[in-house]
């Protein structure tokens, strides 16, 4: 699945309005959203989960689902609301641990969005 394919699942499943897609574009390199936090005031603003940490963050609070780092492989596991074995996405973690986090996070959502109407 793509990133944008990705990242408009996730921000479905948290009730994200995407008006516009700038992943092409070298400079911005994200969706553009109603209310985004990162651009208080302004009616639209920047959104990426994938690359930013606040938004990763906020995306994981809002659906109730936490990434984990198992201890017995190098891998970050998304498990929704406190039940231990209901793993929605996993990760390797390779070299970049906090990159890994973030797309678990959104993959984990985009599976949320699939399974909506």
């Amino acid at each position: 699945m793509s990133d944008r394919e990705l990242l408009e699942l996730a921000a479905k499943a948290a009730g994200i309005e995407v008006t516009r897609s700038r992943l092409e574009d070298p400079l911005n390199r994200d969706m553009l959203v109603e209310n985004s936090v990162r651009n208080g005031g302004q009616r639209l603003g920047p959104w990426n989960p994938l690359t930013d940490d606040g938004d990763a963050l906020r995306l994981a609070v809002a659906l109730n689902i936490w990434p984990v780092r198992q201890y017995n492989r190098p891998t970050i596991v998304v498990q929704k609301g406190a039940a231990y074995f209901d793993e929605l996405a996993s990760e390797p973690i390779g070299d970049d641990p906090l990159a890994a986090t973030r797309r678990a996070i959104v993959r984990a959502a985009a599976e949320i969005g699939r399974n909506m109407p």
